[in-house]
C-alpha cells in the first residue's frame, strides 16, 4: 500500500453521503436554535447567532466528513429548512445564506482529501463562502437593484468573528476525534 491509498479517505457511498447531508441540515436548523434560546434568555435576543455563526458549524463539518455533495446540499437547503421551520434566517438574508453555506460546504468537501491541516481547511473554506457572499450581494445591490446596503458584508464578517474563531477551534478537534475513532476501530 502505497503512502498516498494510505491518507486519503475512502470514497463514501451515495447512501452515507445522503444521511451525513440531512443530518447536517438538522444541525444547521437545531444548533442555531440552541443559540436564540440562550439568547433570548440572557436578553441578548439573535446576536448571539450573529456573533457565533452556528449554522456554519455542521455545514463546514459534514463537508470535510462526507464530501462536497453532501457540504453543498446541506449547506443550500439548510438555512431553507430553518427558515421554513423557524422563520430564520430572515427572507432578506435567507438566498445570500443559501448561497454562502452552499460554498461553505462545498469548498470544505473538496479540500476533504487534501493534506492541509485541517484548521487551513476551514480557513479557506470560510473565505470562499464569504466571498460568494459578498458577490451575490453585490450582484443583488448592482444587477437587480435590491436597496441593501453592501456595508452588510464587512458588518458581517466583524459581526462574526468569534464565530470563525469557534469554527477554527471545534471543527478541528471534531475532526481529529472522528478519524481517531476510526483508526480505533481498524
Amino acid at each position: 500500500m502505497t503512502n498516498s491509498t494510505a491518507i486519503s479517505k475512502p470514497r463514501l457511498s451515495f447512501k452515507v453521503q445522503t444521511v451525513s447531508a440531512v443530518l447536517a441540515i438538522i444541525g444547521a436548523v437545531a444548533v442555531p436554535q440552541i443559540f436564540h434560546v440562550i439568547g433570548a434568555v440572557s436578553g441578548m435576543g439573535t446576536s448571539l447567532g450573529e456573533t457565533f455563526l452556528p449554522m456554519h458549524l455542521p455545514i463546514i463539518l459534514v463537508g470535510l466528513l462526507a464530501g462536497p455533495y453532501a457540504g453543498a446540499v446541506s449547506g443550500l437547503l439548510g438555512p431553507l429548512a430553518s427558515f421554513a421551520l423557524t422563520g430564520m434566517p430572515n427572507v432578506a438574508m435567507l438566498p445570500f445564506m443559501m448561497v454562502e453555506l452552499c460554498g461553505y460546504g462545498l469548498v470544505s468537501g473538496l479540500l476533504r482529501d487534501s493534506k492541509i491541516p485541517t484548521v487551513a481547511k476551514v480557513l479557506i473554506a470560510q473565505i470562499a463562502g464569504r466571498a460568494v457572499r459578498a458577490m451575490a450581494i453585490l450582484v443583488a445591490v448592482y444587477a437587480f437593484g435590491n436597496p441593501m446596503n453592501i456595508a452588510v458584508i464587512w458588518t458581517s464578517i466583524s459581526a462574526g468573528l468569534f464565530g470563525l474563531v469557534l469554527q477554527w477551534t471545534l471543527i478541528p478537534l471534531v475532526i481529529y476525534h472522528v478519524e481517531s475513532a476510526k483508526n480505533y476501530e481498524k
